[in-house]
């Protein structure tokens, strides 16, 4: 009985990998799927899913390395963060660090094997001077250290996203974060819509768009999958996906509602949707998927390295360390590898 359960989910799971790379799009019902498995499925969906990723990542996965620029004095009300003006959480709060500083960052992230450096400021949109200051810096960042940028500076207009574009920034990080429906149980103080009138500046300025989600907030299997399935329309090429970590003194405290297996399947569907973007085991990693880190990047093709915005990360020795076991290369190449060939389902 379990070995014919085993088979025929196995059979299952290799066929939707199989449409998928045969450029079929997954509908909304075969994504939720995916998040209603059993775990004892975990990791025939894992086997298929890694035939998608290896098809076009192959066995590289990419190093991401976070810099908080500006830290706390945030006017939004955003429950997940500890820098917002509803957050009691005790956290560093300063304005721009200089220059040298952003320097000494940039230059960590290239020793720690990282293939971009990204820029983060707290705020609900940046001030003309801290877009001026982000494009001064830049050029800085990529003639010494040849570090792809991604800056994530809240809510941008069309004029600013032209700035960054010209001044060398490769792409802009600003997250969905849950479904259009779920958003406002997360956030008052700007809207859904606010966020895709961001990425949409950001792609007419000719910006590649880095855009993802939180897991875990209370939402549905129907929020994570109207997410993906957004993010999917808009083409966007890097989609980090974080869980939430539930940090004292914000609203969302205590909130502690999603599993490691959870986790692996949120992060296969949003693969099984997005076949070609590069998928990010973002923050909250450490707590919520623990010691099945590894198996996320049969999904994941990339990881963040060191520390996160307010939070401590996995020490990066840990991260190379489980890499290589799993046989995956550290890449600083391409945004996305040559199509590998197909991998066929193996019966035994």
């Amino acid at each position: 009985m379990t070995g014919s359960f085993l088979t025929n989910s196995a059979s299952r799971w290799h066929q939707m990998a199989t449409g998928v790379l045969a450029d079929h799009s997954l509908e909304k019902e075969e994504a939720r799927s995916i998040l209603d498995s059993s775990d004892e499925e975990i990791l025939d969906l894992l086997a298929a899913t890694y035939r998608v990723r290896h098809h076009f990542f192959a066995n590289t996965v990419q190093l991401f390395f976070l810099m908080n620029a500006k830290s706390g004095l945030c006017p939004e009300d955003c429950g997940y963060c500890s820098q917002s003006k509803v957050s009691e959480a005790e956290i560093p709060r300063y304005n721009l660090l200089s220059v040298p500083k952003l320097l000494e960052a940039a230059r960590l992230a290239s020793e720690r094997q990282s293939k971009t450096f990204c820029i983060v400021i707290s705020a609900r949109g940046p001030s003309e001077r801290e877009v001026d200051f982000v494009c001064s810096v830049v050029p800085q960042i990529k003639e010494q250290y040849s570090l792809n940028v991604c800056a994530c500076l809240g809510l941008l207009t069309p004029d600013q996203a032209k700035k960054l574009a010209a001044a060398g920034v490769d792409k802009v990080n600003h997250n969905l974060n849950t479904s259009e429906r779920h958003y406002e149980e997360v956030c008052s103080t700007h809207t859904y819509a606010d966020r895709v009138a961001t990425l949409e500046a950001c792609r007419s300025a000719g910006l590649q768009l880095c855009s993802g989600g939180i897991m875990g907030m209370g939402e549905t299997a129907d929020d994570l999958i109207d997410m993906a399935f957004a993010l999917r329309e808009m083409n966007v090429e890097s989609i980090p996906l974080n869980f939430l970590n539930s940090i004292d003194g914000t609203p969302l405290e205590g909130v502690d509602v999603i599993s490691p297996r959870d986790c692996l399947r949120g992060l296969a569907m949003m693969r099984m949707v997005n076949p070609a973007a590069e998928i990010r085991i973002a923050g909250g990693r450490e707590i919520h998927l623990g010691s099945l880190q590894p198996l996320g990047l049969y999904a994941a093709n990339s990881i963040f390295v060191g520390d996160y915005l307010t939070t401590e990360g996995q020490l990066p020795e840990a991260d190379y360390r489980m890499i290589k076991e799993m046989g995956f290369v550290i890449t600083k190449g391409s945004e996305a590898a040559e199509p590998a060939p197909v991998l066929e389902e193996t019966t035994g």
